[in-house]
């Protein structure tokens, strides 16, 4: 690591910083001002920090949240110039509670903070930081510094933390690098983004299957330094570097030693290195896999994929998903750009001003109707207003078994045929409720029985909307969470008006 400033270099701040200035990240947990204050420690009213335990006791709530103190502890050695406190503070912490803490600290004090954090330390830290962060965090960083983080990481978490430098920044991290770490690092890179083969990771531990367990425990123990920091099976593999079984660490240490490794392993479930991430996850979560091994295009062994790894794959996908439901991208994170979140968004916002205009228009159809019985002015909204939240749940049911394979054209039509049934049951049930107090309100049972109408209608064609559209779109090879909102949306709406106002039409008028 570079060498680590003095106290002399630590404090940043400028001759009108002022000592609320400390605090303002806190601002990002939506803390009251009373709160802030009340994190402003002195400091005979800190409890004993004397050993990492009585740190971490300190630094984590109940909930595992960084407590408002702790990061407040933080703020003040960082303005103090204490790095041997701050070094204290964060050795005591896990790596992905220090992730946490960077995200709450301002640019200006994350410049401060990261010096002190030990290159083994920091190479734990790094995956775990949002994108955004990572990328401010490697930019301040010489190439040495980094090639040596890298080099403490398993290969599937370099080739995350590399791929986000700049190319500039890749070639002289590149050129800091050993031989084979190099070859490794352009090995990793060289599979498509988001496939099992940029996931893995390439450390693995393999045995041929003429071995027993005694000779595979050996070769573990001899080559100790060489082993995955993190593994749950031994592959067996044959001549050709194929698997043909795996073994799970916890069976190989209760067998006898003298016991051949083909008698005891266990099949073994692989998967290609071009298959979709999202696709791995799924195969993770259907056979119940703790570590899978990865192949080539020849079925020969080039890493192996481990739980941990899946469940960042799973919450990655999952919140895509949601952003995507609600319109948004991800990057919109507590650190994104205000024009970032502007462009992201307003696209969405326009075509849903396009629906909004041919949902007015075909109000305008009506204006006659509208004009002679007020009634159906007031009471549109309520139509649309049910329709839409009908179509959420069936969208979002929708979405989400698209998602686990749960839905699939083989079961489309059982399906859409279920949420039809629902929509029915329940429109019938909110048409009775709505149409007899609108009956009641405008002392008319036609208008009741045309409002019930046309939530009925309303409501079906919702859940023919939230379940038809994200399929249509899965079939066409697009993301259903990204455009569905939007269309089903305009559905429910136009339906809403038009049912309502025909059925008015015909009826009332």
């Amino acid at each position: 690591m570079s060498q680590k400033p003095g106290p002399e270099t630590l404090d940043h701040r400028t001759p009108d910083h002022k000592p609320d200035d400390d605090l303002r990240f806190i601002s990002l947990k939506s803390l009251t001002e009373a709160e802030i204050a009340e994190a402003r420690l002195q400091d005979d009213d800190l409890p004993p920090l004397n050993t990492p335990e009585d740190i971490e006791d300190f630094a984590l709530q109940d909930d595992y949240a960084l407590n408002p103190q702790y990061i407040a502890l933080v703020i003040d050695s960082a303005d103090r110039g204490d790095g041997m406190r701050l070094r204290e503070l964060l050795d005591a912490l896990h790596p992905a509670d220090i992730a946490d803490l960077m995200g709450f600290l301002s640019a200006d004090y994350r410049e401060q903070v990261i010096p002190w954090i030990p290159a083994d330390l920091l190479a734990e830290v790094l995956p775990e930081l949002d994108d955004g962060i990572r990328e401010e965090v490697v930019e301040n960083l010489r190439p040495d510094d980094l090639a040596e983080v890298l080099q403490e990481l398993d290969s599937d978490d370099a080739a995350a933390v590399f791929e986000d430098m700049e190319a500039d920044q890749q070639k002289a991290v590149l050129a800091a690098m050993t031989e084979a770490d190099r070859e490794a690092m352009v090995t990793s890179l060289s599979f498509e983004e988001e496939t099992a083969g940029r996931l893995m990771q390439r450390e693995v531990v393999a045995a041929p299957d003429f071995w027993d367990v005694g000779q595979a425990i050996d070769h573990m123990r001899a080559h100790a330094a060489d082993l995955p920091e993190l593994f749950f099976d031994v592959y067996v593999i044959d001549p050709g570097h194929r698997p043909i079984g795996a073994l799970p660490v916890s069976l190989l240490m209760r067998t006898a030693r003298d016991t051949p490794l083909s008698a005891v392993m266990e099949p073994v479930t692989e998967i290609q290195v071009d298959v979709d991430q999202e696709e791995v996850a799924y195969i993770f979560g259907k056979y119940h896999l703790i570590s899978a091994p990865i192949v080539d295009a020849g079925g020969r062994l080039v890493g192996q994929i481990t739980v941990d790894d899946i469940v960042n794959i799973i919450q990655e996908e999952s919140r895509e998903d949601i952003l995507a439901l609600g319109g948004v991208s991800e990057s919109e994170g507590r650190d994104a750009d205000l024009w970032e979140m502007v462009r992201a968004r307003l696209p969405w916002l326009s075509l849903n001003l396009l629906t909004a205009f041919f949902a007015s228009w075909l109000i305008s159809l009506f204006e006659a109707e509208i004009t002679k019985l007020v009634a159906l002015a007031v009471l549109m909204p309520i139509v649309a207003s049910i329709g839409g939240n009908s179509g959420t749940q069936a969208l979002t049911v929708s979405v989400r078994a698209l998602s686990s394979r749960e839905l699939t054209t083989a079961n489309a039509i059982r399906t859409v045929w279920r949420e039809v049934r629902v929509a029915l049951v329940n429109g019938v049930a909110i048409a009775l409720l709505l149409g007899l107090v609108a009956g009641l309100w405008f002392h008319s049972l036609l208008l009741g029985l045309v409002i019930g109408l046309a939530v009925v209608i309303t409501l079906t064609a919702a859940a023919l909307a939230g379940t038809l559209v994200p399929l249509t779109l899965s079939r066409l090879g697009r993301d259903p969470a990204v455009a569905s909102p939007i269309f089903v949306s305009a559905v429910t709406d136009c339906m809403g008006f038009f049912s309502f106002l025909a059925l008015a039409a015909i009826i009332l008028l």
